[in-house]
């Protein structure tokens, strides 16, 4: 659905108050400046965003908007009131792109982000392996060599200097490559006669010997195969960790990609009561279509806290590990056009009977290739089963969409393709993005303003662990295409306006998800999922928005994350409870 086409239905449920308000609200908020999400949407002619000072909410749905005097009249004796004090208000945040599992196991294993140099990485290494039984494995990542002053990959030889003969496999921030010690590769019988699997590519020094880096999932999976899998407890508590994260950062939904095994664990948190951000989660594309009916099935989209989503398909790989598929060759790397991971061909009947059988697709595309090959298949897959019938119903999604031909715009328009992005990556990639590209593709990549131009919904979120979950980057991102030191620019033409941002990031994100009738608004029918801010970042400047922080979220109407005591569902709130017989 193109924005366009909402904005009936958000007019309508803009109104300041409820009218059918038929019982009374579990609590009020009071004394606020709430955005309740009206008139966010790109090409609305409301210039001002909806604003109220109060919300009832009732059994964690919000139930009525309006003035402070309009919403106490509503109270019961039993209402809970909480005064904001003036505080900003929002809905949460909705990132439409995560791997939650990776980003709290990268917590419990050896978390390398942000590490500045080889020899900063080694040090890691080494002091987590001295804390190891004899034998046990090393696994974690988060590395990024762009960031060192060598950019230089690192090599087995680098980890088995310091990792005392532990097998070791190490993921780079993009989750596309990795580095594995000798002892890793040996275990997992890859050796310098070893083929290439289709999709992937296993590195070599000039001389032909192994160099320890590893690439894309076909050829990963041969190490993961010989890794020991977490536990079920492992897998709660790395989870735990990411979702606190999420809450802290003013996230009350991710749509999420992690293994299956941390879904159930997912389910075993929710069963517990300790599961207190929104999850709809991604079964991967390649599995067979029985058992994803059966897995979907099993978890239907009515559990609103948890339930299975799109199925997510890799076209490709990234940019940063040059595995993202070009048309063309990379600029730095002549004889390289990335690598995809599908033929044509297969990819279309994959899709075409993914489609016919009832699922969402979204795929993760980076280059060029990678995103017409998505939307060849999207469009084959459309005419097999609604010839002449093009529509938004399907809700095919591109994630990333980062490197686009000039003519795909109107194709992901045409086919009513979301665009799913995460404007934070700019902030990383911006050092080196327009030396892998070139001048006319770099012209044509992280593109927000020509595909909200071309009428394409935009959806907004991290990619987290790849990059912070913290939305206030993506946003300061999205609205300067600055560096985070306001010193590098890259592309300007391709900047939109805040509340286009915050419209990805809240009610186009709750669209990708086919939940746009609940989430991402505070108005009479959605789910009361807000989060309270230290400022109006509406009347920001860019760098005070960069550094906006979270005074509380609030999921379901309950309050799981407050920064006044900095922990994460203990019922506390920084706003003021009110006596009941507060001056209405």
């Amino acid at each position: 659905m193109k924005p366009s086409k909402l904005s009936a239905f958000l007019l309508l449920s803009a109104l300041p108050l409820c009218a059918q308000q038929s019982v009374a609200p579990d609590t009020i908020f009071l004394h606020g400046n709430i955005l309740t999400g009206a008139h966010l949407q790109p090409n609305d002619p409301a210039t001002t965003p909806a604003r109220v000072s109060a919300l009832a909410i009732s059994h964690g749905t919000v139930t009525a908007a309006g003035t402070d005097a309009e919403i106490l009249a509503l109270k019961s004796p039993s209402t809970k009131i909480i005064d904001l004090n003036n505080a900003f208000a929002m809905p949460g945040f909705n990132d439409a792109h995560t791997h939650i599992a990776g980003a709290g196991q990268q917590k419990l294993t050896v978390d390398l982000d942000h590490v500045a140099s080889l020899e900063e990485m080694q040090a890691r290494i080494k002091s987590f392996a001295a804390t190891l039984a004899p034998g046990a494995w090393i696994t974690g990542g988060g590395w990024d060599h762009t960031l060192w002053p060598s950019k230089t990959l690192p090599t087995r030889q680098d980890l088995d200097a310091v990792t005392a003969g532990h097998p070791t496999v190490l993921s780079r921030t993009d989750g596309h490559i990795v580095v594995a010690n000798t002892a890793a590769l040996a275990a997992a019988n890859i050796t310098s006669a070893t083929s290439d699997p289709a999709g992937g590519k296993i590195d070599h020094d000039a001389a032909g010997a192994l160099t320890g880096i590893v690439r894309e999932t076909p050829a990963v999976t041969l190490l993961n195969k010989v890794i020991p899998p977490p536990t079920r407890e492992e897998r709660r508590r790395a989870l735990t960790y990411a979702i606190n994260d999420a809450l802290a950062h003013g996230v009350t939904s991710v749509q999420d990609l992690s293994d299956w095994e941390d879904f159930l664990a997912l389910e075993d948190l929710e069963h517990a009561n300790q599961l207190h951000l929104r999850v709809s989660e991604w079964l991967a594309f390649d599995t067979p279509v029985d058992v994803l009916k059966q897995r979907s099935s099993a978890h239907p989209a009515d559990d609103l806290l948890l339930h299975t989503g799109m199925l997510k398909g890799f076209m490709d790989g990234s940019l940063g590990s040059r595995t993202a598929a070009l048309k063309a060759p990379y600029t730095d790397d002549p004889k390289n056009s990335g690598i995809p991971r599908y033929d044509q061909k297969k990819l279309d009947s994959m899709a075409s009977e993914r489609a016919e059988a009832g699922f969402q697709l979204g795929f993760h595309a980076i280059g060029d290739r990678a995103n017409d090959m998505a939307l060849t298949a999207f469009e084959r897959a459309q005419q097999a089963h609604a010839p002449g019938k093009l529509s938004d119903a399907s809700r095919y999604r591109i994630e990333h969409a980062q490197v686009v031909s000039a003519g795909d715009f109107d194709r992901f328009a045409k086919l009513h393709v979301i665009a799913s992005m995460q404007p934070s990556h700019l902030l990383t990639d911006m050092n080196w993005a327009a030396a892998r590209l070139g001048p006319e593709r770099a012209r044509y990549s992280y593109a927000w303003r020509s595909f909200l131009d071309h009428h394409v919904t935009l959806a907004f979120g991290t990619d987290y662990p790849v990059e912070s979950i913290d939305p206030f980057r993506g946003l300061y991102s999205a609205i300067t295409r600055q560096n985070e030191a306001g010193i590098l620019t890259s592309q300007p033409q391709e900047k939109i306006t805040l509340n286009e941002a915050l419209y990805a990031y809240t009610q186009a994100s709750a669209f990708a998800e086919n939940k746009e009738k609940i989430k991402g608004r505070l108005a009479p029918g959605f789910l009361a999922d807000l989060v309270v801010l230290d400022r109006d970042i509406t009347k920001a400047t860019p760098q005070e928005l960069l550094h906006a922080q979270v005074l509380e979220t609030i999921v379901n109407g309950e309050v799981v994350y407050s920064r006044q005591s900095n922990t994460v569902a203990d019922n506390t709130i920084h706003p003021t409870y009110i006596d009941d017989d507060a001056d209405e």
